[in-house]
């Protein structure tokens, strides 16, 4: 893949989720606890819902970051429930690449194994906050692989952001806006996101915990 075209398109992206971090209106929470919100609202993008979560978690933003991080090094596939695997299909540069993230069935089987491939930028800003920002791209060396639905990642990403007067947490804010594919109840679909939002935020502590 041309990098000019991966960075044009990583900008798109950014810009795009940054709107998202930024706009407060038409959320609708559908799940809330332990310290955590996930709500969510139409999305423009495809026929499905834009899933916002939102929670503060023990950590400095650099700690926090080397976490979640889609880029090489990640520990993602470590303590992640829904990532079975990840990989570096092509490097541009230390702040863009194209991923392959694989995730396990759920749903007591009924949503089967997927893969995606996105473009990945990674934007940092004056106040201190990482974002990552991904969405689908398709690739020659990654054509669909057999055990696994293709799925398709509209615009999501995760922030990482200081918390003003407590430097040891992190305010982390994700936006999912996920076409899983297949033929899949939409029912599943929609009660499938909020509960794996919410876990990832409780894993996510527990492996931040565990490295101090």
């Amino acid at each position: 893949m041309d990098a000019a075209l991966a960075l044009q398109m990583g900008e798109a992206v950014a810009e795009k989720v940054l709107r998202y971090r930024r706009d407060q209106s038409g959320w609708r929470i559908c799940r809330q606890g332990d310290g955590v919100s996930v709500s969510w609202r139409p999305s423009v993008e495809f026929p499905g819902n834009l899933y916002r979560g939102e929670g503060i978690v023990d950590g400095t933003p650099a700690s926090v970051w080397d976490y979640v991080k889609p880029l090489a090094g990640s520990l993602r596939e470590q303590w992640d429930e829904n990532v079975t695997s990840f990989e570096i299909i092509q490097s541009f540069t230390d702040t863009l690449c194209v991923t392959r993230t694989a995730t396990p069935s759920a749903a007591m089987r009924l949503i089967s194994p997927r893969d995606f491939v996105d473009v990945v930028l990674v934007r940092k800003y004056e106040d201190g906050t990482i974002c990552s920002n991904a969405s689908n791209v398709e690739h020659t060396l990654c054509p669909p692989k057999p055990g696994y639905v293709r799925g398709f990642n509209h615009p999501c990403g995760c922030f990482c952001e200081p918390v003003p007067g407590e430097p040891s947490k992190t305010r982390v804010v994700t936006f999912f806006q996920t076409d899983l594919r297949g033929s899949l109840p939409q029912s599943v679909v929609d009660a499938f996101f909020p509960r794996s939002m919410a876990g990832l935020y409780a894993n996510l502590q527990k492996a931040v915990r565990c490295q101090h």
